[in-house]
């Protein structure tokens, strides 16, 4: 059995979680959702990964960015090295692309800001 504290919504049910007998064993959750969080958390987790990216603008050095959906959990290392590579040198706005098909997970990261468009010339 496995410990795992659920993020699905802000209860953090502690689920514990495990095969017996060959049959899935779920307890400790206080609703569904629980039990959907806990078989993705063991077989294949996924997160959502919020960060930032170098900018060539001297008055804005970092620009928001999100991953336009989940990712493997054990991509996010790769990911976030993948970003730390990038610098913004358009004006770009929320939801306008910085990366495509990141670390070959199929999501596109993008701009999370207005920032660089509201900065001026």
């Amino acid at each position: 059995m496995k410990q795992i504290i659920c993020i699905t919504c802000p209860i953090g049910c502690r689920i514990m979680a495990g095969v017996v007998g060959g049959k899935d064993i779920f307890f400790g959750n206080k609703c569904p959702k629980g039990i959907h969080f806990a078989k993705t958390e063991l077989t294949s987790p996924v997160r959502s990964l919020t960060t930032t990216v170098r900018t060539a603008f001297p008055g804005i050095p970092v620009l928001p960015v999100k991953i336009d959906g989940e990712i493997p959990k054990g991509k996010t290392t790769e990911i976030i090295y993948e970003l730390s590579k990038i610098v913004i040198t358009e004006r770009i706005g929320i939801g306008e692309t910085v990366a495509v098909n990141i670390s070959g997970t199929r999501r596109n990261v993008i701009a999370a800001s207005n920032m660089l468009k509201e900065e001026g010339p």
